[in-house]
């Protein structure tokens, strides 16, 4: 234990190093409806060089709907990518020009659940794949809901689920729910709850 706590001392001690890395190139190597793929040349802070491939995305966003009664409004679509239906709360893409996140989260939620709100609390951002991709989604938490006429894109298919959010919490953690943006809210939203 002693040699243990020795060995983090020494590494609190030493001298953080210099983390930026300089792009040197950048070449497309596709281009397509939602994202670009570049691979880039980079000097790394040793000098030396190595390449970053990265997937440039618009930001996105996620709102998780709060009834009265402790509800979460959840999407339930099928995902291409991981060959099933997901639960999420319901999200999109920031592709309307212009738009700033609270306006995309605002037209979001009556897209895919029929509500408007009358209070949506920014939960901040995230970013779920910083490692490659560009894209940031910024979170919000919709309470004071109204019910009007679900307006999905018409290549959108899902229904809409009410979870309460003690189960919705409960499903997180057993790992039925994968979905970074829905796994970050729900965190996010019971830390503002005090739950």
């Amino acid at each position: 234990m002693a040699e243990e706590k020795k060995g983090l001392q020494a590494v609190n001690a030493a001298q953080p190093m210099e983390l930026w890395e300089k792009q040197l190139s950048s070449d497309t190597v596709y281009d397509g409806k939602i994202f670009r793929i570049a691979k880039d040349r980079v000097e790394l802070p040793n000098g030396r060089t190595s390449i970053r491939e990265v997937a440039h995305h618009c930001d996105g966003v996620g709102v998780l709907p709060l009834t009265e009664d402790g509800r979460v409004l959840c999407v339930k679509q099928y995902r291409y990518c991981f060959g099933r239906v997901m639960l999420e709360i319901p999200a999109g893409k920031m592709d309307v020009g212009g738009e700033t996140p609270l306006e995309t989260a605002v037209r979001e939620l009556q897209e895919e659940t029929g509500c408007t709100a009358d209070e949506m609390i920014s939960l901040g951002g995230m970013a779920g794949s910083p490692g490659c991709m560009t894209e940031t989604v910024w979170l919000y938490l919709a309470k004071g809901l109204h019910q009007g006429q679900q307006n999905p894109d018409e290549d959108e298919f899902l229904n809409v689920e009410a979870i309460d959010l003690d189960e919705l919490t409960d499903m997180a953690d057993r790992g039925e729910i994968i979905d970074g943006k829905t796994l970050a809210a729900i965190y996010k939203v019971r830390r503002i709850l005090g739950k």
